[in-house]
């Protein structure tokens, strides 16, 4: 298996992407928050015969690094991936996302949807925004707020509980947000990742006739045991497609990806 490290450098800005596969096809894939490309090793050594695999680090994740102050616009995103593409010649790509990658593999399509041919999202976020995305789109004010609460972990921790325990939050979440703020550089890539990609967001129902109208295929993976993206959430989009397909496997959120891998094969 060989992977080659390769960089899309824009405006002060570097996404890391490994290139590996030899198959005709070009596959462009997304990682959850907390992740990095290394995730998808199985898929790379499992697919190499059947892709060219892409496979990226998001900003403030493995290699990529987003410098600036300023958010990541979707305008910044398309002139990226049309780096991408000329840098890697490629004209038409399957796309997919896991979790917090599902907001790439949105931006992708709704960017370049002649170049997508097929849109596979595992648990995605961007379809229904949470509560704690919601946060990060506030005013200044109470972003300010939110970054000392994730800042100094006892205050985000007793909001935690708070909230659990006015059943807001149930203990599914309350464990994953706790895996994900133990460090305090865990805890700086949430409030990054929050308030830097808040600008990715959809129109839903567009998105729906953006994917029926060019007849884009869309594979939904699901976990049965997923407290932190539910099946339920996914109806906004799911409802409103006219080629469509729904896995729901026997799985949480965190060992989505292992698990889906058979549905490549």
């Amino acid at each position: 298996m060989l992977v080659q490290d390769n960089f899309v450098d824009y405006r002060g800005s570097r996404l890391h992407y490994a290139k590996a596969g030899l198959g005709p096809a070009p596959l462009l894939i997304f990682h959850g928050f907390g992740q990095d490309h290394q995730v998808f090793e199985h898929w790379v050594k499992a697919l190499e015969n059947h892709y060219r695999l892409y496979v990226f680090d998001l900003y403030f994740h493995g290699q990529s690094t987003w410098p600036s102050r300023q958010p990541l616009e979707k305008s910044d995103w398309i002139k990226i991936m049309a780096q991408f593409f000329e840098q890697e010649e490629i004209n038409s790509f399957d796309v997919a996302g896991f979790s917090l990658g599902g907001k790439f593999a949105l931006a992708t399509l709704e960017a370049y949807p002649e170049k997508v041919k097929k849109i596979i999202l595992l648990a995605p976020d961007g379809i229904k925004t949470s509560f704690w995305y919601s946060l990060a789109t506030y005013p200044i004010a109470i972003r300010n707020l939110f970054k000392s609460m994730v800042l100094k972990p006892g205050r985000f921790h007793a909001l935690i509980r708070f909230f659990h325990a006015l059943g807001l939050v149930n203990k599914g979440i309350v464990r994953f947000a706790e895996s994900q703020m133990n460090t305090e550089e865990k805890r700086r890539r949430v409030y990054f990742s929050w308030v830097y990609f808040r600008h990715l967001r959809f129109d839903i129902p567009q998105m729906a006739v953006l994917l029926n109208q060019f007849k884009i295929p869309l594979l939904l993976i699901m976990g049965k045991y997923d407290k932190v993206i539910p099946v339920r959430n996914m109806n906004r989009l799911f409802n409103r497609l006219h080629q469509k397909k729904l896995e729901i496997i026997e799985s949480g959120h965190n060992d989505l990806v292992r698990n889906a891998l058979i549905f490549f094969l």
